[in-house]
């Protein structure tokens, strides 16, 4: 190891403290201005968002700095990315923990924005910032569902002199296998203006595999550069490209494709080369543009489904180089969309809360697949990620739906329209709403508990409340029950299935079904009250007065019953028939963001009051049977009272929890609040949960669900 390589790598060891904490945040001339947040509120990620858009293709760095550790899948299994730099000669590592032999560039800080991840490094003279830009820009379907992330890297003198500099970037062909034995090819298409590697399984295997902990294993992976930037684009040994690139600052160029063999083998890595020449003060950047073409997406019943962005009939090829001529427009759009977003969570709930939030954007919308129907209408699919690896889930569609509530009604339709569809079929004979529509990808039919079969293991309250408040949620989005209208002999059915069923609910599962059956549940007959004043609304809307003053009589009869049969003093009951016992009531907060105001306001602040009094070091326990919680329902309790006091004091143990947790992956809802360490789940699309804070200001939410 050269003597300057040992210098930098005895400087990244005493900067170790720095890259745990995010940057504070940049003033943007799009957004008010506002105090950088203090140390007590930098957030550590338990693992940094890269490349993220749906189930297959999303990759994570489980570390505080980005060449600690090899990139991941979200499930844990390498999708290894590597970024080197030559400075002067010299090479040094920007991203990845191997070469080995190759030390560390120093890395300074890091920031998670809603569509950005920025790391910066400085050391041998330069500065680099390094820039995965997702633009998941929610009002713009045909980009949100484009599987294409930006990496760019910008190089400047810290030191005010010239260097030579280099930049090397490789993805293994892991991003193309369930498993690491299966055989790839790679090549090169052509495209106009851009170097482009591809690689994909030689099987092709198109929707053949299902299941939770696996990856795809059809489609190709692409690695593309614009020629007009000195770009190599190259696919060969993962090894030997990048020992040639510390030993030259370059690769060989593309030839031909690379024969068929096992990813093990790491003969086909794809990798891309700039040379930069001197750079002096003024930046020099340069861009990569990583992506994954599935070709079809989803089999929803007799149909096999392409991405939304294809439902023209669009190729990757054109994609790539529709791509390159949006990057410019893109990057501003979605700096600015950071920059309100952050804005608005920080004024809503503070820097911790934004911080929470920032993190779960993306990784709640990887956890999803935007497709287009057969009359090429958006359908989302969300992927139980590490639950059951079920698809289009509604008690995961329900705690994840603030986020695409949020946004407008395109996007909270096409989560629900496929479960509306299928319960409204002649597949589906019972009165209650299905849990799931098959095991991802495959929207065949539900597998869970008795499935189409029997009532063993179903949800029927809660998957019904659900639904009739989510369509409830919707309508007060646009105004009107129009949507509404196109299910309504299926609605009504619920709602009367509630009326009978859903004050005082069997022995049932609800969305945690985790702890078991539970007869009598208090919080879940919350929200079968909730949904009756839903239902009421709707057919308000829709003008039936008579319908809607039935069920509101109903729903109010219901909640003043609810106040004293659940009442245990300083607190609400876990099941009517349990006095010593207590829950956290998150399906009470629909009551006010939906306006229904059925419950007086002296039950959330009792309520709160004793959520106080018994959280633990990292967070409120769901309930009295164990210390573990969810991540989703405590944000939502948190906004129960509207108290910003109550509010900051029930979310800083959740931001406590993700910087201390030794579990480094994405995100996990399902924690033990007294140590930190993940019970279960992870990277799952619930997360979106935590954006139900802006919809109680009804200016935020008709500010964001009219963009555009």
């Amino acid at each position: 190891m050269k003597r300057r390589s040992l210098l930098r790598w005895a400087a990244a060891l005493m900067c170790g403290l720095v890259t745990m904490t995010l940057a504070a945040p940049r003033v943007r001339t799009s957004a008010p201005s506002r105090p950088s947040p203090s140390p007590l509120a930098a957030l550590r990620p338990p693992a940094v968002p890269l490349v993220t858009h749906d189930p297959y293709f999303s990759i994570w760095s489980p570390a505080d700095r980005l060449t600690d550790a090899p990139t991941v899948h979200w499930t844990g299994r390498a999708h290894p990315l590597t970024s080197l730099i030559r400075i002067d000669g010299d090479a040094a590592r920007l991203m990845g923990a191997s070469p080995s032999d190759v030390a560390a560039l120093p890395q300074t800080s890091l920031t998670v924005r809603p569509t950005h991840t920025i790391y910066t490094f400085t050391g041998d003279g330069v500065k680099v910032t390094l820039t995965f830009m997702t633009p998941a820009l929610p009002w713009d379907l045909d980009v949100l569902s484009r599987p294409i992330t930006y990496i760019t890297w910008n190089v400047s003198s810290a030191d005010g002199k010239p260097h030579q500099v280099q930049l090397y970037f490789d993805c293994g062909a892991e991003v193309a296998v369930n498993a690491p034995d299966q055989s790839v090819r790679l090549d090169y298409p052509k495209v106009d203006g851009l170097a482009v590697a591809r690689v994909g399984t030689t099987e092709q295997p198109v929707l053949a595999r299902r299941g939770d902990d696996v990856r795809i294993d059809w489609g190709y992976g692409y690695l593309a550069a614009p020629t007009g930037a000195s770009a190599i684009v190259a696919g060969g040994s993962g090894r030997r490209l990048r020992d040639g690139f510390t030993g030259t600052g370059t690769i060989p160029a593309a030839t031909e494709a690379l024969a068929p063999a096992p990813v093990s083998l790491g003969l086909h890595t794809m990798a891309a080369v700039w040379d930069l020449g001197a750079v002096g003060n003024r930046p020099a950047a340069r861009y990569a543009m990583l992506g994954y073409d599935d070709i079809k997406s989803i089999r929803y019943f007799s149909n096999d489904l392409a991405a939304y962005w294809r439902r023209n009939g669009e190729s990757m090829e054109i994609l790539l180089a529709t791509a390159a001529r949006d990057r410019d427009a893109l990057e501003s759009q979605a700096t600015a969309f950071d920059a309100e977003l952050e804005g608005d969570l920080e004024r809503a709930g503070g820097a911790k809360y934004a911080k929470i939030a920032m993190l779960a954007y993306r990784q709640a919308l990887a956890a999803t697949k935007l497709v287009a129907d057969t009359n090429g209408q958006p359908l989302l699919f969300p992927k139980e990620n590490f639950s059951n690896g079920c698809i289009g889930t509604v008690d995961v569609i329900y705690p994840m739906a603030p986020e695409f509530l949020l946004f407008g009604p395109a996007l909270a339709k096409a989560l629900v329209i496929p479960n509306l569809d299928y319960a409204s079929s002649a597949r589906w004979e019972f009165p209650f709403a299905p849990h799931d529509l098959g095991t991802y990808p495959h929207a065949t039919g539900q597998v869970y508990g008795g499935g189409e079969r029997t009532e063993e293991d179903q949800m029927p309250v809660e998957e019904t409340g659900n639904m009739l408040i989510l369509v409830a949620a919707i309508a007060k989005m646009e105004g009107n029950a129009d949507f509404a209208g196109r299910y309504w002999a299926l609605l009504t059915r619920w709602a009367d299935y509630l009326r009978d069923k859903g004050f005082d609910p069997e022995n049932q599962l609800s969305t945690d079904d985790f702890a078991g059956h539970l007869a009598h549940n208090v919080n879940l007959s919350a929200k079968a009250i909730v949904a009756l004043g839903s239902f009421a609304d709707l057919a308000s809307l829709r003008g039936d007065k008579a319908l809607a003053t039935r069920y509101r009589t109903l729903a109010e009869q219901f909640a003043s019953a609810w106040i004293t049969k659940a009442d245990a003093g300083d607190h609400f009951r876990l099941a009517f028939d349990q006095p010593a016992t207590w829950s956290q009531k998150y399906n009470l907060v629909w009551d006010r963001v939906l306006g229904l105001n059925l419950f007086p306001g002296a039950v959330a602040r009792k309520e709160i009051a004793f959520y106080r009094r018994r959280q633990s070091r990292y967070g409120l326990p769901l309930d009295n049977r164990r210390l573990y919680t969810k991540l989703d329902w405590i944000t939502w309790i948190a906004t129960l009272t509207g108290s910003r006091a109550d509010f900051e004091a029930i979310i800083a143990p959740v931001f406590d929890f993700l910087n201390a947790t030794p579990n480094r992956v994405p995100m996990t809802d399902w924690y033990w609040t007294h140590d930190a360490t993940k019970t279960g789940f992870q990277a799952r699309s619930v997360v979106g949960g935590v954006f139900l804070r802006l919809l109680y200001d009804d200016g935020v939410w008709k500010k964001w669900a009219s963009q555009r």
